[in-house]
């Protein structure tokens, strides 16, 4: 089977040699997550890429907040991820840890008939 890119973080496999993304949703899913995760600075030759989501960490957790986070989220999307359709991001506290910060993100892939969900907590 044809493979899509590599695997993030590397590893090594004995099929492919690394690891490897071998479906378009497995490709994307990658992507979207480095887009969450990267802080703004941090990419090479790219300033303006990455919501930066853990730069957040000790924000005070308010509405304004959540509302700042969300509208970076559907910046970056529809800059870097164009093929990407943003369903729904919800924020919830966390249940275990009072101090953390659970992130769904509901999205979809229409040109493939795809649907998907990306949780983080921070």
């Amino acid at each position: 089977m044809s493979s899509i890119s590599v695997k993030l973080p590397l590893h090594r496999n004995t099929t492919d040699g690394f690891g490897m993304n071998k479906s378009f949703l497995s490709a994307i899913r990658q992507n979207f997550k480095m887009l969450i995760l990267t802080n703004k600075g941090e990419r090479v030759m790219e300033p303006e890429f990455g919501v930066g989501l853990k730069t957040y960490l000790f924000e005070n957790m308010t509405q304004s907040v959540f509302t700042k986070i969300e509208r970076e989220i559907y910046s970056q999307a529809a800059i870097y991820l164009p093929s990407i359709k943003i369903v729904q991001i919800r924020f919830e506290a966390g249940i275990e840890d009072p101090n953390a910060l659970n992130v769904e993100i509901g999205y979809a892939l229409p040109n493939l008939n795809i649907k998907d969900l990306l949780e983080f907590t921070i």
